[in-house]
């Protein structure tokens, strides 16, 4: 068996373990982003619904994306994928589908983000299944899967539009429906700050992810040929490291103190930006791309809420903006020479023209995917009343609510009469 094959299968399939182990990192990040009273929660369905997104995919999201009589949006061909090799391919095939699988299980998980703290845990099982078949399938296939963008020239090398714009525009479309948690906002429309459990979780999981992002962007080559996948990496670290710093500072100059959840965002936007750039741009372009990832991130947080957005996770900020940010990007900073697809951005002499392309597809996949994801929820909120667990089951949280137990069973049996004096409190004054 040719050498260059099993090498490049390897290689791709450490990738996929470094995206799927970002499940954990995802864990991490939301169960400390939140309150303790939902961690037990918060864990399970990330896990659940990981798994209910891998079998959708299995079924018929590769198909979509990759299979072949494709018409405008999916592909028709390799329904609940069998496993075949495909002749003369450059790695295994069963490799390629985990480690594609693995990419929509991350959108997935974004998208779940904007359900934090408030969603019923049946409105995440129906979600997951319509999201993991009609909506990230679609965009996938326009950019990946040799659809309309990719004929265009689309510039997006591991998924910030893909992947990380799809899932923060779901998430839009949930916080926007769901409204937000009680107590975030006052009459007045104040914001009140409901800080996460866990900050060390937090920061755990942003070096997870970190980690993991080496699998992300550097495991999309695919390939071992020359190397390319270190300068891919190196570009990674770079973006995600100059966004850590920005938002530390742009925090320390607005707030008077450096914020922690500013700081591990902003490592965050850092890597999503640098998603869609990182195999056509240079060196130093990566760090400017993750400082102003890091800078955009700090103050869409800020704009979201002043709009009375409530967005437990940050999805938006950490996922969104930099995700369109990161896209753009290669329209400015894309070099001849890396811009094996698409032609080279406006710094480099190639006009408008790639610029242009990279904003059709911020346009046409997050428009897309907002409005197909609300009306999936507004559907499904019709059908079933409603989306969102009782002021008493979210007052008292969701671990006991929805699963009859406790995340921290220890501290929070102790508390259990005090969360219901609280239940009965609040509902009172409200």
């Amino acid at each position: 068996m040719d050498v260059s094959f099993l090498m490049n299968s390897l290689w791709t399939m450490l990738g996929a373990i470094l995206v799927v182990f970002m499940i954990g990192g995802f864990i991490l990040l939301e169960a400390g982003s939140t309150r303790m009273k939902n961690a037990g929660h918060v864990a399970s369905k990330t896990v659940f619904t990981f798994g209910l997104a891998s079998l959708v995919f299995w079924a018929v999201g590769y198909a979509f994306i990759f299979g072949s009589n494709a018409n405008f949006f999916v592909g028709m061909t390799d329904f609940f994928f069998s496993g075949e090799q495909i002749k003369d391919a450059s790695l295994s095939t069963t490799v390629f589908f985990l480690f594609q699988l693995a990419f929509a299980g991350i959108s997935v998980t974004v998208a779940l983000g904007g359900f934090a703290e408030r969603a019923k845990f049946s409105v995440y099982v129906i979600f997951t299944i319509l999201f993991s078949a009609l909506i990230y399938p679609v965009i996938a296939h326009w950019i990946w899967g040799g659809g309309w963008l990719a004929e265009r020239g689309e510039q997006d090398f591991a998924g910030s539009t893909v992947v990380h714009l799809t899932g923060a525009m779901a998430a839009l479309a949930a916080t926007m429906l769901l409204k937000p948690r009680i107590g975030k906002f006052n009459k007045d429309g104040s914001a009140n700050r409901i800080t996460g459990h866990n900050q060390v979780y937090t920061a755990l999981a942003v070096l997870i992810l970190w980690v993991g992002w080496f699998g992300f962007n550097a495991g999309s080559t695919v390939s071992v040929d020359e190397a390319f996948f270190g300068f891919v990496a190196v570009n990674t670290n770079l973006a995600a490291a100059a966004g850590a710093v920005a938002a530390t500072l742009i925090s320390w100059v607005v707030l008077g103190k450096p914020d922690i959840p500013s700081i591990l965002n902003g490592a965050l936007a850092g890597l999503v930006a640098i998603t869609a750039a990182c195999a056509f741009v240079d060196v130093y372009a990566s760090v400017i791309i993750g400082f102003i990832a890091g800078i955009v991130c700090f103050y869409s947080a800020r704009f979201l809420e002043a709009r009375r957005i409530d967005d437990p996770i940050f999805a938006l900020s950490v996922h969104g903006v930099p995700g369109i940010w990161g896209t753009l990007s290669t329209g400015f900073f894309a070099t001849p020479e890396l811009a094996v697809v698409g032609k080279a951005g406006l710094f480099y002499g190639g006009g408008f023209e790639q610029l242009w392309v990279q904003t059709l597809g911020v346009v046409t996949c997050g428009a897309f995917a907002f409005f197909g994801s609300y009306i999936i929820l507004y559907i499904m909120k019709k059908i079933m009343g409603t989306l969102r667990v009782t002021q008493e089951e979210e007052i008292m949280g969701l671990d006991l609510s929805e699963h009859g137990s406790f995340g921290y069973p220890e501290h929070m049996k102790r508390r259990e009469q005090e969360v219901w004096s609280e239940v009965d409190e609040k509902l009172h004054r409200n």
